[in-house]
């Protein structure tokens, strides 16, 4: 039986590859300190072959237990996004580059990475030309300077694989609002309308449940993939943000939607991505953004705004 240790596994995108692994048939142990005070793997505690631990990445005698007779390691505890990681650099910088160095030099050569880096480590460009994984990497946030070192590191070591996501969108067990997609629809529904700056910023989007399925694929695929960054996302979710904005929309009419021609946007990341190196390797996307709309619709009935967000 493969054997996973999985940190931040109660996050946003943790909480459904926990249940994704598990489905594989793989043991699957979690390290998490709850930071946000979420419950989102409470279905799992009666399963045979989870166990949780909550504790800190940043404690070398915790992740050295844990580390120990792993197959997998799949890090993906960290401060994400650049408002909340400038609430506190030290601790940011400590947890998404500094405990992957630790856990780096903790394992065992024979142990494999699978790490979830971001593809807003290119920055900023004219978003007229496709990043691939041989573009330079600019990141422009703290969030990104560190992913982009933390990759950097795993990939020199050997082993390892980084998987370069869009922004997520999608219903989770741990939902998160401060991803475009989930805001813009969020705002949609309950406010019933948007405010927009710099609309032609563009970016690439890939659905929370296909984000857990590249893991799993990455994990079955390892030796082929390894030791390479890739990117993954949606191939026809290359859009800009007015372009979002007009597809939700289409599945809430009465929206309005104002364009600001002064102002500008805090998130100055503008690029597009091609994902065609995963596809190659037997991965592709399946869920499309209207179907990740839809659900979002259905699921903003449930919830309100409370501690969904990351900042």
């Amino acid at each position: 039986m493969i054997k996973v240790l999985l940190t931040g596994g109660s996050g946003y995108i943790g909480s459904v590859l926990t249940g994704r692994l598990l489905e594989e048939g793989m043991r699957v142990t979690v390290l998490d300190n709850l930071m946000y005070g979420q419950t989102s793997l409470l279905p799992y505690c009666g399963h045979p072959h989870f166990n949780f631990v909550r504790g800190d990445v940043r404690d070398e005698r915790t992740l050295a237990e844990l580390i120990r007779g792993q197959d997998y390691i799949l890090p993906l505890a960290a401060i994400v996004g650049a408002p909340a990681c400038a609430r506190d650099p030290e601790m940011s910088t400590a947890v998404n580059s500094g405990a992957i160095a630790l856990l780096n030099r903790l394992r065992e050569k024979r142990q494999s990475v699978i790490y979830p880096t971001t593809n807003s480590g290119y920055g900023t460009t004219q978003g007229d030309a496709y990043c691939t994984e041989e573009t330079p990497l600019a990141p422009i946030s703290l969030y990104g300077r560190d992913k982009v070192e933390a990759e950097r590191l795993l990939l020199e070591a050997g082993n390892a694989i980084t998987l370069r996501f869009a922004t997520a969108f999608g219903i989770s067990p741990r939902m998160r609002l401060d991803l475009l997609v989930n805001d813009f629809t969020y705002r949609a529904v309950k406010d019933g309308y948007l405010v927009i700056f710099e609309k032609h910023f563009k970016r690439n989007f890939l659905h929370v449940r296909d984000a857990a399925d590249c893991f799993v694929y990455a994990i079955n695929h390892f030796d082929e993939m390894k030791n390479e960054p890739y990117n993954v996302g949606l191939n026809d979710a290359n859009i800009s943000k007015e372009e979002l904005a007009l597809r939700i929309k289409r599945h809430v009419p009465g929206l309005y939607i104002h364009f600001a021609e002064i102002g500008t946007d805090p998130d100055k990341r503008n690029y597009i991505v091609s994902n065609d190196k995963i596809n190659a390797r037997g991965f592709v996307a399946q869920r499309g953004l209207d179907e990740g709309i839809r659900e979002l619709i259905q699921g903003y009935q449930m919830i309100g705004r409370s501690s969904m967000y990351n900042a």
